[in-house]
């Protein structure tokens, strides 16, 4: 975060930490350090003082899983795509192109067909058919959907959802910017 811790108290049943942080730092935080205490944090901040540059901020490792076309996610695709990362939508949500469905396990962007549903072909087979085990989707406030977000990417906010997508929706258009900017060879 390019912060430096000035205090640290520790009694018999709690710790006082105080750090010096950039205020643009501190975006997320709180999210962060409640989650890993469980809630039983304190968290506090204040303005301080004006400083220099900082340097660069720690932004997300992991790319991201972005939707391929506009439909809704359907369980089958969903159960595929949460052994490769971490999902932001659940079943029956609709989606668009463009639209950050997940979070890869790995770097860099990954566009996913949120809508594939399983073949049938083989009738004898899909009678027995398991039905797909999801874990719940990773939920965005407003402030971790903006902490989350990489350059390239936008929180849009409606009346019911808070939702990312990348700042070009379409893959195709994306990728003709990449090369233009040089970005990506040709």
């Amino acid at each position: 975060v390019g912060g430096t811790m000035s205090i640290m108290d520790t009694g018999e049943t709690q710790t006082h930490l105080e750090f010096k942080i950039p205020t643009r730092g501190i975006m997320g935080l709180k999210t962060r350090v409640m989650n890993v205490t469980h809630g039983d944090a304190v968290f506090y901040h204040t303005f301080l003082e004006y400083g220099p540059f900082a340097g660069d901020i720690g932004s997300r490792q992991n790319g991201a899983m972005i939707s391929m076309s506009t439909e809704k996610a359907v369980a089958y695709a969903l159960g595929t795509l949460q052994e490769r990362g971490q999902l932001f939508v659940s079943p029956g949500v609709e989606c668009y192109e463009g639209m950050l469905v997940g979070e890869r396990s790995r770097p860099g962007d990954m566009v996913v067909n949120i809508a594939r549903t399983k073949s049938l072909g083989n009738q004898r087979s899909s009678t027995a058919d398991i039905s797909v085990q999801l874990t719940p989707p990773r939920l965005f406030t407003l402030e971790e959907a903006l902490e989350y977000i990489m350059d390239d990417e936008l929180v849009e906010i409606t009346p019911q959802n808070i939702r990312m997508r990348k700042r070009i929706l379409s893959e195709t258009e994306r990728r003709k910017w990449a090369v233009r900017n040089g970005m990506v060879k040709k």
